[in-house]
């Protein structure tokens, strides 16, 4: 589907620029130049993690409740294939970002390097609970890799539950949306306003509900009428509390539906560099602020007070991490992993983290 690539690739370039201006002292000494876009960036660039979230429950009714009736039968053996297809490449950018950092504070002492890890923080970084338990992140942005897995993981349990509901019960068909639309409702309306769930999977469901809701309503012969109802669904939950966030998850989600409705998901023409940057972009995601930190340390120890070579170290960080992104795709995320893969990349984050707290000790 060119279209979500191209969606994918849009909202990874947002997040990059958005950490950009967040962390690391070249966008500080380069603001004087463009303070306006810096400000916008750091104030919206952040929203873009919407379009994830909606893509990703939209993708995932279409694999495991096509028609609404649900597929899952084995929850743990898919919760499980889950978390190789996150973690692997997700352990080995982390492994890269131990590495970058214990660099980076060779160079220059900054609020946006982490430390280095203790072995409480490999432990729960390893199992994608590290936010849960409140643990320092290692890397920027791997709040969402744990609060997708959690995502994941309570839909496939839904799933899963509404196939026992179904299977006693004849009259019983289709649980599944309902079970997605209640749980829905209560994070648009409840939970998505209170930060006290901004850890957990259930402050996020709102948008990751909507985007199976706009599958499922797309998917019938009233869609126009179900996506209606859906975006006045979205508009009263911004009149109880107005939030970017959900604006930005409400139009995308009509945005989905309306093009699968129309059948211009699949038949859309994209530029072949978009689509492309769109398959890259979880790669990417997971290895820019590496790759941030030696290019700020970079410019930061030769040019620590000049705007304009600073202005352009950000444009070279944001090359540098898609050129990253393209090798880490290429040699990491595409691969197949072998047995001996599975072994060495848990292995090599757990070895370079002890490493890197022994030296920081």
């Amino acid at each position: 589907m060119p279209v979500v690539d191209a969606l994918k690739a849009i909202a990874c370039l947002m997040i990059v620029l958005h950490h950009l201006s967040v962390y690391g002292p070249m966008s500080d000494v380069a603001y004087p130049l463009f303070p306006g876009l810096i400000d916008w960036l750091y104030q919206y660039g952040r929203m873009a993690v919407q379009v994830f979230f909606v893509m990703a429950g939209f993708l995932v009714a279409r694999k495991f409740a096509p028609q609404g009736m649900s597929l899952v039968a084995e929850p743990v053996r898919i919760i499980a294939q889950r978390y190789m297809r996150l973690a692997l490449p997700y352990l080995a950018a982390l492994t890269l970002a131990i590495g970058c950092a214990a660099l980076a504070r060779e160079m220059m002492n900054h609020d946006s390097i982490p430390d280095a890890p203790s072995i409480a923080q490999l432990l729960m970084h390893a199992l994608l609970l590290q936010d849960l338990l409140d643990q320092e992140a290692l890397s920027a942005g791997v709040w969402y890799i744990a609060i997708d897995f959690q995502l994941f993981s309570l839909t496939v349990f839904l799933f899963w539950l509404s196939r026992q509901f179904e299977s006693h019960s004849s009259r019983l068909k289709a649980t599944g949306p309902l079970l997605v639309a209640g749980l829905t409702l209560a994070s648009l309306f409840v939970l998505n306003r209170d930060d006290v769930w901004d850890e957990t999977a259930f402050y996020f469901f709102g948008s990751y509900g909507l985007g199976m809701l706009s599958y499922w309503a797309s998917n019938s012969r009233y869609g126009i009428l179900r996506l209606a109802l859906l975006g006045m669904l979205v508009t009263a939950a911004l009149l109880v509390e107005f939030r970017y966030r959900i604006a930005v998850a409400g139009v995308l989600m009509l945005m989905l539906g309306l093009a699968r409705q129309y059948g211009g998901l699949e038949s859309w023409p994209v530029p072949r560099p978009l689509a492309y940057l769109g398959r890259i972009s979880f790669s990417i995601f997971l290895v820019h602020f590496p790759l941030f930190l030696i290019v700020n340390a970079t410019f930061f120890h030769f040019f620590p007070h000049q705007p304009v070579a600073n202005a352009f170290g950000l444009v070279l960080a944001l090359c540098i991490s898609i050129l990253g992104g393209a090798l880490f795709y290429k040699w990491v995320e595409s691969q197949p992993f072998t047995n001996k893969k599975h072994l060495l990349l848990p292995a090599g984050f757990l070895a370079s983290g002890l490493l890197a707290a022994s030296g920081a000790s």
